[in-house]
């Protein structure tokens, strides 16, 4: 017998380690709506939020129908559309709407400040500024629809109930469609200048104090009757939107030496949130979490 040499197998090469794959933007977009949504009380904000705010004007306008029986008739002659339109989005409804977004956009940083989660989320993206950008467009997209839903939808409402007396105003009744837009836009202005001073602060206290003060208090300490001083009134967020969703000649408009702008009030409705969004990418990536 012959004996045969043993056969040997070649080893198989190994194979390369996968490297991980970086993180795309879109994937930072779909990580911060994921955070956003996870919280229940975030859904329960948005929802219960709006229906307040819906509630508020149209409480305001049921009062108007109410009481149109007891007005007196210089009233009556200017209730349309000067008044017909105030209670489409009222004063206490923006500033309520003011109060929660700026605290909305707060949380969505100090909130992952606060749990150490965002340690955690810099360690697997070190793209701190693409984290950041990603945080705020995703904010700006669900805070702009949850404005023009609430914005819509206190109009219908409201225009719905004064119709009852012949003094509601139509979708495209001249000007409306700018205060509609102002009110949805007030939204994600706020919630951006909250995300700014969360970045920045980062306490949830004092940011939401801070907030308050910046959106809410500030403009009341801040008086019309000199150039300067109405100069910094009309670089405030509320009182821009109060400009936009003013009807012109309506004989609505207040009667200030120094009145605000159209174009102005557009104009502060860029700069805030732009400043408050790029104040959060330069202090994320030179402060340590």
């Amino acid at each position: 017998m012959t004996a045969t040499a043993p056969q040997t197998s070649a080893a198989a090469p190994a194979r390369p380690a996968a490297t991980p794959r970086a993180a795309r933007f879109g994937d930072l977009l779909a990580a911060e709506w994921l955070k956003l949504w996870s919280l229940r009380s975030m859904r329960w904000t948005f929802g219960l939020t709006a229906l307040g705010l819906v509630a508020l004007n149209a409480n305001a306008a049921l009062a108007d129908y109410q009481n149109w029986p007891h007005y007196d008739p210089r009233i009556k002659a200017v209730f349309v559309p000067e008044w017909s339109y105030n209670d489409t989005f009222t004063n206490n409804a923006g500033l309520v709407l003011m109060l929660i977004m700026g605290s909305v956009g707060a949380i969505t940083v100090v909130g992952e400040y606060g749990t150490g989660l965002i340690r955690t989320t810099f360690a697997a993206v070190p793209a701190r500024r693409s984290v950041m950008a990603a945080k705020a467009i995703v904010l700006t997209g669900v805070t702009l629809v949850y404005g023009a839903v609430a914005s819509t939808a206190s109009f219908a409402v409201s225009q719905a109930i004064l119709s009852g007396r012949h003094l509601g105003l139509p979708f495209d009744y001249p000007g409306a469609w700018r205060g509609l837009v102002a009110s949805a836009l007030l939204a994600p202005v706020c919630a951006l200048v909250g995300l700014g001073l969360g970045a920045l602060i980062r306490h949830s206290a004092t940011t939401m104090v801070t907030s308050a003060v910046v959106l809410l208090l500030l403009p009341n300490m801040v008086s019309e009757d000199r150039r300067w001083s109405a100069a910094i009134s009309h670089a405030l967020p509320v009182r821009a939107w109060q400009r936009l969703s003013e009807l012109d000649g309506a004989g609505g408009l207040p009667h200030v030496p120094y009145p605000a702008t159209v174009g102005g009030a557009w104009a502060v409705y860029v700069l805030w949130p732009l400043v408050a969004v790029t104040v959060a990418l330069v202090v994320v990536d030179r402060r340590d979490v």
